[in-house]
């Protein structure tokens, strides 16, 4: 067997799908993945894969349009959220069926944030999709998951990359694909601060089209003008939170391999573009494992 590797995956929306080339490329290269930790698409992407089902769901979601992606939209409009969030987790369990985590053939866990009690929840038993549709809850767009008298939402409100929560085994290495990552110019400085550390250390809605409509009209206003709307100004502000977030995970939990993708390569809702993603994912994770194997060899 190659070598063994902890696998951390971040949130950041449709940027998540660059989790799926770089697990391919490590896969490709040798590396044996023992354990998977991750939060909001990055716990999803973790958990297909975790499950041996990650080829197939990549098939389901390589083909979606925007407008299909739409289609999974369950409007509710309520006093906290404005998707429900169950249509699309129905339609990943068609693709791939629920399982127990405690039974998948690689160990997992998923992170979300309980709101009313203020502390992390890590699951790593019980259903998956449960624990992936606590993982995924947007703040202020997703129905929030009410779960043993607590209210959960999004694990990037308090761990986007969760390094803490992965399983590690004797002899592994820790590998973070974080999508969330700073803009260009902030990259190298980032990387450099997280390998001084490892040194350190010594280790590393279709059925309402004027709603979908302006969905629509409002992700593309994310990229083009942050502030212009509520919804737009409040992703962006979602997304700067969890960047902060992440940049203090890695410092404290400095990972052997890092593959940095700026938040500003593909917005969060770039679903649509997912093929595109995966293999920005996968030339990243190339780059990255030349660098190691280069920096292990002196």
């Amino acid at each position: 067997m190659g070598q063994k590797v902890a696998l951390v995956l971040s949130s950041g929306g449709a940027r998540g799908f660059a989790h799926i080339g770089a697990i391919e490329e490590l896969e490709a290269q040798g590396f044996e993945i023992t354990s998977v930790a991750g939060t909001s698409m990055g716990a999803l992407i973790g958990g297909l894969y975790a499950s041996g089902q990650l080829e197939q769901a990549k098939d389901w979601m390589f083909t979606r349009s925007t407008r299909q992606m739409l289609s999974l939209v369950d409007m509710s409009l309520g006093r906290n959220h404005l998707v429900k969030g169950e249509k699309v987790i129905k339609k990943f369990e068609e693709v791939v069926p629920d399982a127990k985590i405690e039974d998948l053939p690689t160990s997992f866990c998923a992170v979300a944030t309980d709101v009313k009690n203020s502390k992390e929840v890590v699951f790593d038993t019980g259903s998956l999709y449960s624990a992936i549709r606590a993982s995924i809850s947007i703040p202020a767009f997703f129905t929030p998951v009410k779960y043993n008298g607590g209210v959960l939402v999004d694990g990037g409100v308090i761990n986007p990359i969760p390094l803490n929560r992965v399983k590690r085994t004797q002899g592994d290495i820790l590998v973070a694909i974080n999508v969330s990552g700073r803009d260009c110019h902030d990259l190298h400085e980032l990387k450099r601060v997280a390998i001084s550390r490892r040194d350190q250390k010594k280790s590393l809605l279709p059925t309402i089209p004027d709603v979908s409509a302006l969905i629509k009209q409002q992700i593309k206003e994310e990229k083009e003008h942050p502030d212009r709307n509520y919804f737009s100004l409040l992703s962006k502000s979602f997304s700067l939170m969890i960047q902060q977030n992440g940049a203090l995970s890695l410092q404290l939990t400095p990972p052997d391999i890092l593959i940095d993708i700026p938040m500003n390569k593909y917005g969060s809702f770039d679903y649509d573009k997912a093929e595109a993603i995966s293999k920005m994912g996968r030339v990243e994770m190339k780059k990255a494992l030349e660098e190691y194997k280069l920096r292990t060899q002196r």
